[in-house]
């Protein structure tokens, strides 16, 4: 076999494992690559043959990989983000770069993430974002394993898990009660939703609320609010979608609790109104972050680069912070 027609099957193969491990099934991960579920298990295959250790464990489906499995697949990983670095160097120059760029942010701050990578994407035709919504501990693990570029988080939390991190602070994380208004806004409101008067973290406590889950960061940061307000939480409803936080006031007897981000881009809900938490004062830093590699890409650091530009500082102005009408 020629080579070159070796190493393109390695790397192949070296995406397919890591799919696999995303996936954790074998045909969930076959279709992702757009190959059928025995070209993976054959490749799979082929892989332990080429290093002599089984990589995956098996049972009547995917059971995980071994630990040689997992030495393998951070190698995998270094080879796909160095492939993907170095095509997007060859097609990239200083004034126009080009690439994937994979970003993700916690679900409450992907209004923000969204904004940011538009904006991007008009600055830098050439690049493509990739916009993905995950848990704090699912940022950290991207980062940590090179499969992110770029995460929007909660700063302080995870710099203290992971010391090696750049970051690039944005924002301070405020806290709205969301309710159903006694009408809907228009005239001098603009018919978009009230911002009304503040509202202490007691007071929401008792009403019935949606709150996201357990495993869910801002979920912590709730319950320790209203902890602190003397309230011990217990939500109506929960939820791992931001989208239901909004949908269930909107549709019914529901309060929630939104961060600002969340708030100023549901402002379109004329029949809601928002106000302001308070009794404990919250606030929560939000920042980008990535990892200290070597060799950032070119659309990495063209990423970086608008983080520091007003017109970018200007959009987090308007989409977080105290919001007013």
């Amino acid at each position: 076999m020629q080579p070159g027609r070796t190493s393109m099957n390695l790397l192949a193969a070296m995406r397919y494992l890591v799919a696999l491990d995303e996936h954790r099934h074998f045909g969930r991960a076959a279709q992702a690559c757009h190959i059928t579920q025995p070209a993976l298990s054959n490749a799979m295959r082929a892989l332990e043959k080429e290093f002599g250790v089984t990589i995956v464990q098996r049972d009547r489906s995917f059971a995980g990989l071994t630990h040689e499995g997992m030495a393998v697949l951070a190698t995998a990983r270094r080879m796909l983000r160095d492939t993907e670095l170095l095509r997007s160097e060859l097609r990239s120059t200083e004034t126009a770069p080009q690439g994937r760029l994979r970003m993700a942010a916690t679900p409450t701050s992907m209004p923000l993430l969204s904004r940011f990578a538009v904006l991007l994407r008009q600055r830098h035709p050439g690049i493509q974002p990739v916009v993905l919504s995950m848990s704090s501990q699912d940022l950290e693990r991207g980062l940590e394993d090179l499969s992110l570029d770029l995460a929007l988080g909660y700063s302080e939390r995870m710099q203290a898990q992971r010391a090696q991190l750049r970051s690039w602070p944005q924002c301070t994380e405020r806290y709205y009660l969301l309710r159903r208004a006694a009408e809907p806004s228009g005239g001098r409101g603009g018919g978009r939703m009230r911002i009304g008067e503040p509202v202490s973290w007691s007071e929401a406590g008792r009403l019935p609320l949606c709150l996201l889950t357990p495993e869910m960061f801002n979920r912590t940061i709730v319950d320790e609010a209203l902890r602190e307000a003397g309230v011990e939480p217990v939500p109506a409803i929960e939820t791992n979608s931001v989208l239901t936080l909004v949908q269930s006031v909107a549709y019914g007897d529901i309060c929630s609790v939104l961060p600002g981000a969340m708030v100023a881009a549901s402002r379109q809900e004329r029949t809601l109104e928002a106000l302001p938490l308070v009794s404990p004062e919250v606030g929560t830093p939000i920042g980008f972050m990535t990892q200290r590699t070597p060799r950032p890409s070119r659309a990495l650091e063209a990423a970086i680069a608008l983080l520091e530009q007003p017109q970018w500082r200007d959009q987090v102005a308007e989409s977080s912070g105290v919001l007013r009408d």
